[in-house]
């Protein structure tokens, strides 16, 4: 206003501060909007010559009833702050004033501060509030701070009628970081996905014992979302995790062993070698223990006995099979070129096997230390001509390749079948999707093969298999996923999908179900077996 006498405004708020008369210092300042940027600077700084508990109080009248200036006005906050700063102790006298209204500015100077003094009048003020932005501002701010007496609080929290406050608890005592708070944590978990991810997100970067043994728990979820982050957080932690997987494998519950072994493979530890020999040295019932088992070996660096290895090329189960032969041709050696040798000499039926196992599972060490031997060449021959084009293709090139050039032109002696009927397998184990090449092309069928369910899913859009085989535990989109997806676009009639997994969990099957899955079957599978479950729907 033009009329307004800048001096006499200057003048009249140095007397209110010396008469500490509050009304009449905020009338003064209301005006700030109405003068120059100089005296709005030199009225704040008489401001804050005055006593703090004087001042503070005005300036945050400013900070709520003046928004409009305060972000003109910068100097007023930072009057604020440094007030505070200089005279931390007031922080509680200031959070205990009723005659504050508005505390948000104060909440958020105690949080900046990570003022441990101020929790118990934040908890005061948080057990007597119905304001939920404050509310979840002091939550907030307790988490900023990390005191572990703020706990029960926050525990109480979780359980809110509020999605928002509870969120905003979990994440506040994933701050405090305790192991007590780890626990209150884990008895969350278990209603709400995202609310989950939440939390073993927070045990995965504490990574303290509690926090370690609850993601390591978490492997035996009954929950497929659950089990497939705590495995990726279990990897991205490493070799601080390995001890506590190694202690899993003593247990009797083959899929918290299986989702164990697959995590201690991805880890690369090779502290882990050593207790998974043991395992398998006991001989486990469960084939896909045994599978994954090889399958770990297979990622890990045997310096020494692996020539225990060949001992599973002799297993009962053509999966467990392949996977000792990718895990002795990762560790291959002249030891174990000379064992294997001494297997398939015989040329009876085990010797057969055992070569149909090294054509299908793509050893390429392993294929090329026998390939010079008449016996191997006669035993391969068997089903190399018959086998999938690819891995026909494939081993022609490896032997022409290093001169076996007589020996690659018999393997083109049978005859590819076009126009098969397709047939999509998605596995996120590249081992197990060499299984499904072998024995869908064995049963008749063209194999269509995908490693990531995201490109399953866009492939589909435009193209109609006869069916889908799917796995159930993959990153980022589990099998139940894929197939709610698939349903969006082909009914259960138009396109049968099948649930191929080492699990049988009831909530895991349910799931399946009512995301439009046809039928659920456990590996390990072979032709017979697959065939089998496959006839009941093409």
């Amino acid at each position: 206003m033009a009329d307004l006498n800048t001096q006499h405004m200057i003048d009249e708020i140095r007397d209110n501060i010396q008469t500490g008369d509050t009304l009449k210092t905020k009338l003064v300042l209301a005006h700030l909007p109405d003068v120059d940027m100089k005296t709005q600077n030199r009225l704040i700084y008489e401001l804050s010559r005055g006593d703090v508990r004087f001042t503070v109080p005005i300036l945050l009248y400013l900070m709520t009833e003046h928004v409009s200036i305060v972000d003109e006005l910068p100097v007023i906050k930072e009057t604020l702050l440094s007030n505070l700063l200089a005279y931390p102790e007031l922080l509680i006298e200031f959070l205990s004033d009723t005659s504050i209204k508005d505390k948000t500015h104060l909440i958020n100077v105690a949080g900046e501060l990570r003022f441990e003094e101020a929790v118990p009048a934040l908890l005061y003020l948080v057990a007597n509030s119905q304001d939920e932005p404050e509310i979840k501002l002091i939550i907030e701010t307790l988490g900023l701070i990390g005191d572990p007496q703020a706990i029960n609080t926050l525990t109480d929290y979780l359980y809110a009628a509020n999605r928002d406050l509870i969120i905003t608890a979990i994440q506040a005592l994933g701050q405090v970081g305790t192991q007590s708070a780890m626990h209150r944590l884990a008895e969350r978990m278990g209603t709400d996905n995202e609310m989950d991810y939440m939390i073993l997100s927070i045990f995965a970067d504490v990574q303290d014992p509690v926090s370690l043994e609850k993601l390591n728990d978490t492997l035996a979820s009954h929950y497929a979302h659950m089990r497939i982050y705590a495995k990726q957080e279990l990897v991205r932690i490493g070799a601080k995790a390995v001890p506590a997987l190694i202690d899993n494998l003593l247990q009797d519950d083959p899929d918290f062993v299986i989702h164990t072994l697959n995590v201690l493979g991805d880890i690369g530890d090779e502290s882990a070698i050593m207790p998974i020999r043991k395992l398998l040295g006991k001989d486990p019932k469960s084939a896909n223990v045994r599978f994954a088992a090889y399958e770990a070996l297979a990622l890990l660096p045997l310096r020494k006995g692996a020539y225990t290895l060949t001992a599973g090329l002799t297993d009962p189960e053509d999966h467990v099979c392949v996977a000792a032969a990718k895990a002795i041709d990762q560790n291959y050696s002249e030891i174990l070129t000379a064992g294997i040798k001494n297997l398939l000499r015989p040329k009876g039926d085990e010797a057969r096997h055992i070569a149909k196992i090294i054509v299908s599972a793509q050893v390429d060490k392993i294929f090329l230390s026998l390939a010079a031997e008449d016996f191997f060449q006669e035993l391969s021959l068997v089903y190399l001509p018959h086998a999938h084009k690819d891995t026909k293709e494939h081993y022609t090139r490896l032997l022409v390749k290093h001169g076996f050039d007589e020996f690659a032109n018999k393997i083109q002696g049978g005859e590819d079948v076009k126009n098969l009927v397709k047939v999509v397998a998605v596995d996120d184990s590249r081992m197990i999707l060499n299984i499904y090449k072998a024995t869908l092309h064995e049963l008749g069928f063209e194999p269509v093969l995908f490693e990531f369910p995201a490109s399953a899913i866009e492939w589909l859009q435009n193209e109609k298999p006869a069916m889908v085989l799917t796995d159930l535990n993959m990153p980022e989109i589990t099998g139940v996923m894929m197939a709610a997806e698939i349903r969006k676009k082909y009914s259960p009639k138009e396109l049968p999908i099948i649930m191929v997994t080492t699990q049988n969990e009831t909530n895991d099957n349910e799931a399946a179900y009512a995301a439009g899955v046809n039928k659920v079957i456990q590996k390990p599978f072979n032709a017979k077996s697959l065939k089998a479950a496959m006839d009941e729907f093409m």
